[in-house]
């Protein structure tokens, strides 16, 4: 069955997917990690990573949310808290290599807000700093723990299955 993609038409603001967990879809990379409820609400006053002993903390306590999931067998939750994982590395990343956050020249154009991409932007030269790199490869290994962790991977396989 192939994977359905995320679906953005739903209201997730009204929508608990602990109620609902038939209306969750994985998607692609950190497709929703800042909608779905109520795990956004639960992981992401944890999520921080302006240094590395901040990064540290903040990926242990979301690795530890992960693992409480997985107790629970939550697979949403494991989902989730992997996707704020990936988050903290894909966005330390971005700082690490361009220190205001911003990647690319010039506003993005009216028409394409809250999309992502360069919309014809040139990319603004690279700005390294190697402290948000750090926190980067801190965020990396624990994505990596959850990604790889067996039973993730076998609730994923089943969730797609079972929803798509």
């Amino acid at each position: 069955m192939p994977r359905q993609p995320f679906d953005y038409s739903l209201d997730y603001r009204s929508l608990d997917l602990r109620e609902q967990p038939e209306l969750y879809r994985v998607g692609k990379g950190e497709q929703g990690v800042l909608l779905v409820q109520p795990y956004k609400s639960e992981i992401l006053p944890h999520w921080r990573f302006k240094t590395p002993e901040i990064a540290r903390e903040s990926s242990e306590k979301i690795y530890q949310l992960f693992l409480d999931y997985k107790a629970a067998d939550d697979f949403i939750g494991m989902d989730m808290a992997r996707k704020f994982l990936q988050m903290g590395v894909t966005r330390s990343r971005r700082y690490a290599n361009h220190r205001t956050g911003q990647k690319y020249d010039g506003p993005v154009p009216d028409d394409q807000k809250g999309r992502s991409g360069a919309h014809g932007r040139d990319m603004l030269p690279l700005d390294v700093d190697p402290v948000k790199a750090e926190s980067a490869a801190i965020f990396r290994e624990k994505y990596l723990q959850a990604r790889e962790d067996p039973d993730y991977k076998r609730l994923r396989k089943e969730w797609q299955e079972k929803y798509g």
